[in-house]
């Protein structure tokens, strides 16, 4: 693996570092500023809808410049947003440096994806996608754990100030690893737009936004669910989540690896046993032990389906893929937001705090459905694997040499 994507994993790591780290900080952030919880949370959503709306309108607005500049311009606009938080002096200021941030993200990741798919050799493309991802999951079981710790001991603004260094970091590592690959010749965003056109592309983006659904439906609401069903303590929630987190990193890698040699057969085992360890959390969180270990393999294989997910969508749309990539990362916060809120639904009608874990269930079966529909689709070839014939080029590749 090209050492570029050492580099796009570092900016993988500083941006999974701060979407997640606020979620452990928002006492300390509520009271330095005078707010209640629940507006502090406004940080969080904030952020969610900043990446759904960032990544399709960072994405269109690079389409004219290179994508190592863009890569590079998009790590500034981390910076910038994540120094505007550690220095805010008001609530609405760092809110503000919040949804700054979030535009980097979703356009990071899909820009991101492509640049790494184009340093490997065919066969190797979910594998470098899944290098990049490393840095997202890693943030999970090292960056979150540790700038919360940083944040509630030192002072939350340190801890932003830590993510805004790593931002430099990052930047650095793309100016001087990321190969300067020309624009792809010929595609304009009218190409980019006729990606959705296809109903291959289009589906892919479904089972993103209900697979990893499925996940957040259940991890949302992991406190509560732990320490009134499973009888943690509350400071055991951290090492839970970092259960979550080496699961994550874990299936992630593996995802990539088998995605490269078979994608739909890691799709519907990936999604399938994604389904059924859901159900069955709904009696697992009752005993420590095998909640414990349910949560490893929910991240496990809830990051599966990441690298899969996301070659499938360069694939389908492989003639003009930089769109179709980042709409599919802000897929994964859209789906994120869906099953948080369907949890809180079930929760509140009193069906107890497990209830999310049948959601989670439902919505990861569902993508399977949809993963064995595109499937048929492309045998009967009535949705061919191409963008809409005659709507885009096919990129010149240019060779890369390390």
């Amino acid at each position: 693996m090209p050492l570029a994507l050492l580099a796009l994993a570092i900016g993988a790591f500083g941006i999974g570092t701060t979407e997640f780290v606020i979620m452990g900080l928002l006492p300390e952030v509520a009271s330095d500023f005078g707010v209640s919880i629940p507006t502090a949370g406004y940080l969080v959503t904030g952020y969610a809808l900043g990446v759904v709306f960032g990544a399709p309108l960072m994405t269109v607005l690079g389409t004219r410049v290179s994508r190592k500049r863009m890569l590079m311009l998009l790590m500034g606009l981390f910076i910038a947003g994540n120094l505007l938080s550690a220095l805010a002096p008001a609530f609405g200021i760092m809110l503000v440096g919040r949804v700054v941030a979030s535009l980097a993200h979703g356009a990071f990741f899909g820009i991101g994806s492509v640049v790494a798919a184009d340093l490997v050799a065919p066969d190797k493309k979910a594998g470098a996608i899944a290098m990049m991802f490393t840095g997202l999951t890693v943030a999970n079981v090292v960056g979150v754990p540790l700038g919360t710790l940083v944040g509630q001991s030192i002072g939350w603004r340190v801890t932003f100030a830590v993510v805004t260094a790593l931002g430099v970091v990052g930047l650095a590592g793309i100016a001087k690893l990321v190969p300067d690959m020309p624009k792809p010749e010929g595609v304009r965003l009218r190409h980019e737009l006729a990606a959705f056109k296809n109903v291959q592309v289009l589906l892919a983006m479904a089972m993103t936004v209900l697979g990893f659904g499925g996940v957040f439906a259940a991890i949302t609401y992991i406190a509560p669910m732990m320490t009134h069903v499973a009888g943690f303590a509350d400071g055991s929630v951290t090492w839970l989540l970092v259960l979550f987190g080496l699961g994550m990193v874990g299936g992630n890698l593996v995802g990539g690896r088998f995605a490269d040699r078979a994608l739909m057969p890691m799709l519907y085992v990936s999604l399938g046993a994604l389904a059924v360890v859901l159900a069955l959390f709904t009696l697992t969180a009752h005993h420590k032990v095998l909640s414990a270990v349910t949560i490893a393999l929910i991240g496990a294989l809830g990051f599966a389906t990441v690298p899969p997910l996301q070659k499938r969508v360069l694939d389908q749309a492989h003639g003009a893929p930089t769109l179709a990539s980042a709409v599919n990362i802000g897929a994964f916060n859209l789906g994120n937001a869906l099953s948080a809120w369907l949890g809180g639904l079930v929760i509140a009608a009193g069906l107890g705090y497990t209830a999310p874990n049948w959601v989670g269930a439902l919505l990861a079966a569902a993508a399977l459905v949809l993963a064995f529909l595109s499937a048929a689709l492309e045998r009967r070839g009535g949705a061919p694997g191409t963008v809409v014939a005659g709507s885009a080029p096919a990129e010149r590749r240019t060779p890369v040499h390390h």
